[in-house]
């Protein structure tokens, strides 16, 4: 007797957005130092015709919304969730910059754990590359 195949959610997510005929979806990582380069390479992107998903907080600059330390650091966390569930989304993830943090190396990581494909702006520095 054959049982029902049974779909990851993965899987159900690319086949609704087959189905849904979508754009490829790219997400932008990357040091909030770059976001001149994230903007940049949206505008490429979207020029392209993907659809892009990218930081929307630079908490490196002042703003009334991460002003005060202890919400900052929560807002930090709730940020790291929603850019994690970004790079779920996505179907490949861009890194810009030329320069990769720890924040930045996790969801390269994260972004392979889950088989997307990975690209960079700056190829050498590429966590897993071979050594030159």
């Amino acid at each position: 007797m054959s049982h029902p195949q049974l779909f990851t959610p993965e899987e159900k997510l690319a086949d609704a957005k087959k189905l849904s005929n979508l754009p490829r979806i790219i997400a932008i990582c990357g040091s909030t130092r770059f976001m001149t380069e994230m903007n940049e390479a949206d505008l490429r992107e979207t020029e392209a015709g993907r659809i892009v998903v990218k930081p929307g907080c630079d908490l490196k600059s002042p703003h009334e919304l991460w002003a005060d330390p202890v919400e900052a650091e929560a807002l930090k966390a709730r940020l790291d969730d929603l850019h994690r569930a970004k790079i779920r989304l996505a179907d490949e993830v861009l890194v810009v910059g030329d320069y990769i943090g720890d924040s930045t190396r996790a969801e390269i990581a994260y972004a392979r754990s889950l088989g997307k494909p990975v690209r960079f702006t700056y190829p050498e520095v590429d966590p897993d590359a071979p050594d030159q």
